[in-house]
């Protein structure tokens, strides 16, 4: 994308090419007028008023849940009239007031009063709404991975640097009390240097390991597709197969297992043990090679040590089943607590101990050699002599509503959930192209292999963005 010219508020001119393209468009971000990019504070005791964008299923805990916290709903948005019915059925009249738009940009040019935006659309349109909401003032929370590729979330790290608007990405494990006292235990060396984590994860219910079905089905009149396309090629409409709820299977909307997740299961070990990018990303897998993510496959990140970290780290991450799980040394001590492999799970693996933090990081329990079982950290002698020094919060929509309106800062904001998701994503460059691959992370190259450069960043449709 070129360099930004010119900035305004007018749908018409809010277009990708115009406003963020490079070092160079971040630092033109700074000679935007007073009120455009960097918004304005709500007083502690006022309410939000705050629009939804994609009313999907995800969305609908984040309307109730800002509801309960007396938030105003200003507005609901989707390409879908059909979602917008069941979420105004959903919250009743709670929304009465709420606005309906069928386009997020006519929705930021008419919202004038609106302090932030929630969004939980398809991964392929994250990007594109979080920059537009962002260049119009408003603070954003948007719902994990943050970007649907490495070259998205790049942008969006970059602008959340220089951008005064508050950011919170939706992994919601960032606030969970679990995860802060498992950082409290690995910065104090409980488990001695940890070398491996092992996350895992069953067949997920979309569509993997095939390529799209012949023909098309009638467009419901309330959809529109081709909107719904959006920065994506647009395909034939089938009933059922992408949407509502089952587009994350598919490459060209979504990133499967890796997308899903990465932002959860990578979280913790990217807060503690000062991951900045793996160097070389191997696999095995079937299915690969089709328009939706693998059958199953096992990924295998491999980061080197560096100025934090003495040692290497090698993140393994499991789905689909079969030969796709961790293996017994890994998971043989979970076996014998909880009566059998949990459903799903993240252990990371010292020298001194290991720790089974659940998929989303909000688990903590420990196990030290010589052990069998796990047990809470609160009941182990290891933990309780360990302060509490990370502050506790009531959740992670709170912590982004609080810092909204002045009070501390999010615990993941697009700067770290770009971060993970760079590094989630760069496993899909990898199954894509079928190969073990050396990865440049600051560079955001493939080493050798400039081909992979169109999986990295993408070209995207600008029907719907401009």
């Amino acid at each position: 994308m070129a360099a930004p010219q010119t900035f305004s508020m007018t749908p018409q001119k809010n277009s990708r090419r115009n406003f963020l393209a490079s070092a160079g468009g971040i630092s033109a971000l700074n000679l935007l007028p007073s009120g455009t990019l960097f918004g304005t504070n709500p007083k502690p005791n006022d309410r939000m008023n705050i629009a939804f964008i994609g009313m999907g299923g995800q969305i609908q805990g984040h309307v109730a849940n800002l509801l309960n916290q007396g938030q105003q709903v200003a507005a609901f948005c989707d390409v879908d009239q059909r979602q917008i019915d069941r979420s105004k059925n959903r919250h009743g009249a709670k929304v009465d007031k709420a606005k309906e738009y069928r386009d997020y940009r006519e929705l930021l040019e008419k919202e004038k009063s609106l302090d932030a935006v929630v969004i939980a659309t398809p991964d392929h349109w994250h990007a594109a709404i979080c920059k537009a909401a962002m260049q119009a003032g408003k603070h954003v929370y948007c719902e994990k991975p943050l970007t649907h590729t490495i070259g998205e979330a790049r942008e969006l790290r970059e602008l959340c640097k220089v951008s005064k608007v508050v950011t919170q990405t939706g992994n919601q494990g960032s606030a969970s009390a679990n995860l802060r006292r498992s950082m409290e235990l690995i910065a104090a060396n409980v488990f001695g240097p940890i070398r491996e984590v092992h996350v895992w994860h069953p067949p997920h219910g979309w569509p993997s390991g095939v390529d799209r079905p012949q023909g098309s089905d009638a467009v419901p009149k309330e959809l529109n597709w081709d909107f719904w396309c959006g920065p994506a090629p647009v395909r034939p409409f089938k009933e059922g197969i992408y949407h509502p709820a089952k587009w994350r299977g598919w490459y060209d909307f979504g990133n499967g297992f890796l997308g899903d997740f990465c932002c959860h299961s990578f979280n913790l070990a990217l807060r503690s043990l000062h991951l900045d990018y793996p160097s070389k990303i191997s696999f095995r897998g079937e299915g690969l090679g089709r328009e939706t993510f693998a059958k199953s496959c096992s990924v295998k990140y491999h980061f080197e040590k560096n100025s934090q970290r003495s040692h290497q780290v090698a993140l393994h991450t499991y789905t689909g089943g079969g030969s796709d799980v961790p293996p017994d040394y890994a998971v043989e001590a979970a076996v014998k607590t909880f009566g059998g492999l949990p459903r799903v799970g993240c252990i990371f693996i010292g020298d001194k101990g290991m720790l089974s933090s659940g998929l989303w990081n909000s688990q903590c329990y420990i196990k030290m050699n010589g052990e069998e079982k796990y047990v809470g950290e609160g009941n182990h002698d290891a933990a309780k002599v360990v302060p509490k020094t990370i502050p506790r919060v009531r959740g992670h929509m709170h912590e982004w509503v609080d810092a909204c309106r002045g009070s501390g800062k999010t615990f993941a904001d697009f700067d770290h959930g770009g971060h993970l998701t760079e590094i989630g994503l760069a496993g899909i460059v990898a199954l894509k192209m079928k190969k073990e691959i050396e990865w440049d992370g600051k560079a955001m190259k493939v080493k050798g292999h400039p081909e992979a450069d169109k999986w990295i960043n993408k070209s995207d449709r600008e029907k719907w963005l401009t």
